[in-house]
């Protein structure tokens, strides 16, 4: 039977692709709130014996994971004969472990809480910290797509003359990935420490990129301070105005609007969270592991 792709919270141009490519059909989602703040949730298309994929992206959780829950639990009761969670943005990543006695690990209870009503999980690079993989905190099979290649692609054909610019040299793996598939340049700001409140940041061998257009790449734009200060580096040392590019556009209260007033000169998103910055398309390969998954269900 051919899937039904709802799409919760936007995402309604990817779900239509999804939808076409695989023969399958957009569901029709009734998502809204009785006056005492619970939510109702009606799933309009019919879903018995046949596959529904969920689409959401986790920005904003606590907003919509009931409602995704709902959903899905919805969708099993109705006779899906699975449900897949494509999330390209997937939270509660950070608090993996207990810092502080008495903390809650999120990440792996949020892992636990999907995979109670989902059988596989497709995600764009997932912010991950002490855990190798999405394997160490998610039972259920799940795809990782990796955005690197359509960053490369997208500074290599919209940027004159660049040099990737990593903050610091926790960034460089990162920044050193994306710099080689795009085939230019890239450095790391060094930091000097003078005393225990005196660093210094400089631009090692700045004199080589006074030409060249200053790229910031980053996995995760949220409040923008990272960005924001290596701009003021950057400034410092006479380099062109910078390019800020980041897979995931979180931008926490005026993240967007400062990083612009800092001397941005251009903010690029890929398309995993809804935004006007958004000029790197994703789309395929996520649909390429939604299809892999839905595949594999069919036993096709």
């Amino acid at each position: 039977m051919s899937p039904v792709v709802f799409a919760l919270h936007g995402h309604e141009a990817l779900c239509r692709i999804i939808a076409e490519c695989l023969d399958g059909e957009v569901g029709n989602l009734t998502l809204r709130r009785f006056p005492d703040g619970e939510t109702y949730v009606r799933l309009e298309t019919g879903v018995e014996g046949r596959p529904v994929i969920l689409l959401c992206s986790m920005n904003d959780p606590d907003a919509k994971i009931l409602q995704l829950y709902f959903t899905g639990v919805a969708a099993r009761e109705l006779g899906a004969t699975a449900v897949g969670l494509v999330a390209p943005y997937l939270t509660y990543m950070r608090q993996d472990k207990r810092f502080q006695p008495g903390e809650a690990v999120t990440s792996s209870s949020f892992a636990r809480l999907l995979c109670g009503f989902v059988d596989w999980l497709v995600t764009v690079d997932p912010h991950l910290h002490r855990h190798a993989s999405l394997a160490e905190l998610y039972t259920v099979p799940a795809t990782v797509v990796h955005a690197a290649p359509a960053v490369s692609d997208w500074i290599r054909k919209n940027i004159e003359s660049p040099v990737l610019i990593g903050p610091d040299e926790e960034s460089a793996q990162w920044v050193s990935e994306v710099a080689h598939g795009a085939g230019v340049p890239y450095a790391v700001l060094q930091k000097i420490r003078k005393g225990d409140r005196d660093v210094e940041v400089s631009v090692p061998n700045v004199q080589t990129w006074r030409d060249h257009t200053p790229v910031l790449v980053d996995d995760i734009i949220s409040t923008g301070r990272t960005m924001i200060e290596t701009l003021g580096h950057l400034q410092r040392a006479g380099m062109k105005p910078a390019v800020c590019v980041g897979v995931h556009a979180v931008f926490a209260g005026d993240a967007y609007e400062d990083l612009l007033a800092a001397g941005a000169a251009r903010v690029a998103t890929c398309n995993t969270i809804s935004h006007r910055s958004n000029v790197i398309d994703l789309s395929g390969a996520i649909l390429s592991a939604t299809q892999t998954h839905v595949a594999g269900q069919s036993g096709g």
